[in-house]
């Protein structure tokens, strides 16, 4: 009954507050007190912001779990118990645009659909909120494009939670190879995948931007992208699945894709959710380096071939909460995050071509 008062009194409240109070602008925000840490508000209560975020935010130092938005009242009364959530920064999809005048709220985490990215970054960027959006950061490269002119005309910060990068193991393996250890880079061979019994996630649909290539694929390109240090000029691709009666009119269940780099380097990666894979591996002219696993939760590992170890050990949900925590300062010292927007479109465009390079069997050059 509390959840279903709280619903009805934010609902009934959302025209009145709206039409009572303007939007904080940029220059308010600006204005206010600087603080210590940042208030971040989840948008979304599945999986992810559950098992990983909500708790990753309990270790955070620069920002801390302030709100949430969810479609669920039972959801919304089993956080505010647990967490500690004050009734007025709990909101749900319908009077979400309220959260614009809520000043605990410095920052919101879009942890939804990928189908529904762009709609939630944009509403949160007019409200004048920093954005955090999750990999992949949308359906399209126009979709991306979209949302990073709504928070640059905010002026707010856009973040991908590409939560790899902020790892002290990928900086390491980045930092060797392109300090040359290997020699200059000729393969790359990555693969990213797991066995999904799910039948009915919105991974398995379509219009929600389900398909294997945009979640667990985004990894890969990551992997190849990183090692070479470049941006792919040409993709072919294949796609198939073991199990059409799940993946249906054209969704992929597993995808391979070749890309080409300028400097003449070739990338082959792999992505299912019909089987495990996990690694990357690197040649180059003088050596080799070889990262498995390379993108788990609890942690990354590898070495080179000449004996250079990359092993910096923790646990789950350490790598979200440096995540959290690098941005947060970086919106605090008004210093360029790790993965902006910018770098979350440039995995999109690929995800597109490749798509386009499978349908056709023609390979599909990027310019």
């Amino acid at each position: 009954m509390t959840s279903r008062r709280i619903f009805l009194q934010q609902a009934s409240l959302s025209a009145v507050t709206l039409a009572a109070s303007p939007l904080f602008s940029p220059l308010t925000l600006a204005q206010s007190p600087k603080k210590d840490r940042l208030g971040v508000a989840l948008v979304g209560l599945g999986y992810y912001s559950t098992d990983l975020l909500a708790p990753a935010l309990q270790q955070t130092k620069k920002c801390y779990l302030a709100g949430i938005v969810t479609g669920t009242p039972s959801k919304a009364e089993q956080w505010m118990k647990k967490y500690n959530i004050p009734e007025k920064n709990v909101y749900n999809y319908q009077n979400f645009d309220q959260i614009a005048n809520n000043p605990d709220i410095d920052v919101v985490y879009v942890v939804l659909p990928p189908s529904m990215h762009r709609e939630y970054v944009v509403r949160a960027a007019k409200a004048g909120k920093h954005v955090w959006v999750e990999k992949p950061m949308a359906v399209t490269e126009k979709e991306c494009q979209d949302m990073i002119n709504a928070c640059q005309q905010a002026k707010r910060t856009l973040a991908v939670g590409y939560r790899l990068q902020h790892d002290p193991n990928t900086q390491e393996y980045v930092k060797l190879l392109r300090d040359g250890k290997i020699g200059k880079i000729k393969l790359v061979s990555c693969a990213a995948g797991y066995y999904d019994a799910r039948t009915d996630h919105w991974k398995q649909k379509k219009e929600m931007g389900g398909g294997v290539m945009y979640d667990m694929g985004v990894y890969v390109l990551q992997g190849a992208r990183l090692a070479t240090g470049e941006e792919p000029i040409a993709v072919t691709a294949q796609q198939y699945t073991t199990r059409p009666e799940v993946y249906k009119n054209g969704l992929d269940e597993t995808t391979m894709a070749q890309l080409v780099f300028p400097s003449g380097a070739r990338a082959a990666v792999q992505t299912s959710y019909g089987m495990n894979m996990n690694y990357l591996y690197v040649t180059g002219e003088k050596g080799s380096l070889r990262m498995e696993p390379w993108q788990g939760y609890s942690g990354v590992k590898g070495e080179t071939s000449n004996g250079i170890k990359i092993d910096h050990p923790y646990q789950m949900p350490w790598q979200q909460a440096k995540q959290m925590d690098d941005d947060a300062e970086a919106i605090m010292s008004n210093k360029p995050v790790i993965a902006p927007g910018e770098e979350g479109m440039r995995d999109i465009r690929i995800v597109e071509a490749i798509y386009k390079a499978a349908k056709s069997g023609q390979s599909v050059k990027l310019t």
